[in-house]
């Protein structure tokens, strides 16, 4: 699969798991539900950081990536800040929704402007073996609970290169 529809279809992932975690009312369920989004949302991160990103950093898509991963910090920021929350508390639904919305705008600006750009730089064979490799690594990320690294990593957005 290519890097960017891996991307993509991890992007339609997390779009669900926040559609059940603003329709769920149960504490429990909504606890185990932003542990997931945490999980898939950090590996996520980290797959772009450590491999697409880096793969695509040229001299016009240096400024778009830069922002990127500003995005990811401040993300990362909120993640960390939800997970020590309880569902119940008054916050907790409204730091979910300023998540979900910084998510979208993210997403939005990846889909729309970088993927296009990124598959006219890279060819065909070249983005499928940066999916394999950034699934790889995802899936390794997944086995290893990413949320319990998030706190390590709010200090500063990732290096690019």
């Amino acid at each position: 699969m290519k890097a960017t529809d891996l991307l993509k279809k991890q992007h339609v992932s997390v779009s669900k798991l926040f559609e059940e975690l603003r329709d769920s009312e149960d504490a429990g369920e909504k606890e185990a539900l932003l542990e997931e989004l945490a999980d898939k949302l950090a590996a996520h991160a980290t797959i772009e950081e450590k491999l697409f990103y880096p793969a695509v950093y040229t001299g016009d898509l240096a400024e778009m990536l830069s922002e990127a991963v500003e995005e990811h910090l401040s993300m990362k920021r909120l993640l960390v800040d939800l997970l020590a929350l309880d569902p119940d508390d008054d916050s907790f639904d409204a730091k979910v929704k300023v998540l979900e919305e910084q998510k979208d705008h993210h997403v939005k600006e990846e889909e729309k402007e970088l993927f296009p750009r990124v598959e006219k730089l890279m060819g065909h064979a070249e983005l499928e073996l940066l999916g394999a490799r950034m699934h790889a690594l995802f899936e390794t990320e997944m086995d290893e609970a990413p949320r319990d690294k998030l706190p390590d990593q709010t200090d500063e957005a990732a290096p690019l290169h």
